[in-house]
């Protein structure tokens, strides 16, 4: 699925969106390295620390799908320039690669294209511990 049409993907799921306390919707998209698209919006909770982001919505819908490996991740926000994934969710990602590639857009149009090793260099890894 090309560039485009995956940014208005999660435009789209961002609408489903449960964000009563912050306003603040996002949309995500990962795509697995088979060409699986799994998609995720963010879920607010009343108890804040229990609220989970969009791009970790859509991991985790992918791995309980039986996905493990991804290669890109979209994500998609109401924010002055192209919308990052916050550090836990950087976290997240970078447990299923180093490689996967980000594009960061907002609903103005602006995108950036990064990687998961550029926005969390030297990354917590459970690999380096043994």
């Amino acid at each position: 699925m090309e560039k485009e049409k995956l940014i208005e993907l999660a435009k789209s799921v961002r609408k489903r969106a449960y964000v009563p306390y912050s306003n603040f919707a996002v949309g995500a998209v990962v795509v697995s390295k088979k060409g699986e698209v799994y998609t995720g919006c963010n879920v607010e909770n009343a108890s804040y620390g229990l609220t989970v982001c969009a791009e970790r919505n859509a991991i985790f819908k992918a791995v309980s799908e039986g996905e493990r490996e991804f290669s890109l991740l979209v994500v998609v926000g109401d924010t002055e320039g192209p919308c990052m994934p916050c550090g836990a969710c950087r976290q997240v990602i970078r447990e299923f690669g180093s490689d996967i590639k980000i594009i960061a857009a907002n609903l103005s149009g602006e995108s950036k294209e990064t990687t998961i090793a550029e926005l969390l260099p030297e990354a917590f890894d459970y690999n380096d511990l043994k």
